[in-house]
């Protein structure tokens, strides 16, 4: 079942001469169970690509459905409710509120969705201890270092039922133990069902998905299976 579907997605910035095609005729389908990793240079597309699969920006031309809605059909509140329920994203410069604890920051969009306070808590709390967090659930985040602050934006993007996950860099801030342990968790919501975008540089990374897909000037220019199996890479990482 395709949880992500973008059907020849352009995305143009601007006007006549100086317009930029962002992203030039893009088809992607991403099922349920799997995770595809994106890969390419700077300018390539690929934080545009994921804008416009959790709904963050509309395309020029084409379409973008994710788990049976066409995005570009929903109003503002639909769409809204759409990112609370059905998307996480794990955004490159993090977005948390400076005003609430690493614990609210992540029950947040459970809140927002009318969970009740003492769940959407409990709740949160459990996703910071599998990000190895919970025993500064109670820290702002100015309190946390910058890797510390990315493991709660993750944590953040994998609580609740989340259909579809998004995640730009995720693992940029932090040692390669702990972005280890960031990549399982995100290959465990999606082999509980989710579909999972990763958009990264480091093949390492790329290893720990299903397929890759190669961009440059916005256009999808190679897809391949798995890079190789992570458990593999870090042994001969180690052997060196």
């Amino acid at each position: 079942m395709s949880i992500l579907e973008l059907r020849d997605v352009h995305r143009v910035h601007g006007h006549g001469e100086t317009a930029v095609h962002a992203l030039a005729g893009v088809t992607l389908t991403v099922a349920a169970g799997e995770l595809v990793a994106v890969m390419g240079p700077s300018g390539s597309g690929k934080s545009t690509l994921l804008n416009l699969a959790g709904g963050l920006d509309r395309p020029s031309q084409g379409e973008v459905v994710v788990d049976g809605t066409v995005l570009g059909e929903c109003d503002r509140r639909t769409l809204a409710a759409l990112r609370r329920r059905r998307i996480g994203y794990v955004f490159q410069d993090l977005n948390l509120l400076a005003s609430l604890t690493a614990v609210e920051n992540v029950a947040l969009p459970l809140e927002l969705d009318g969970v009740g306070v003492r769940k959407a808590r409990l709740l949160a709390e459990t996703a910071l201890s599998e990000v190895d967090l919970g025993d500064l659930a109670e820290r702002f985040p100015d309190e946390l270092s910058g890797g510390q602050q990315q493991r709660v934006a993750i944590a953040r993007a994998l609580i609740g039922e989340r259909r579809l996950v998004l995640a730009d860099e995720p693992t940029g801030a932090l040692d390669s133990h702990t972005g280890e342990s960031v990549l399982r968790l995100l290959r465990s919501k999606v082999d509980g069902g989710a579909a999972g975008v990763l958009v990264t540089h480091d093949a390492r990374h790329a290893a720990w998905a299903d397929r890759v897909v190669f961009l440059r000037d916005g256009i999808i220019v190679d897809t391949s299976g798995p890079l190789d199996e992570p458990d593999a890479l870090l042994a001969q990482d180690g052997a060196r």
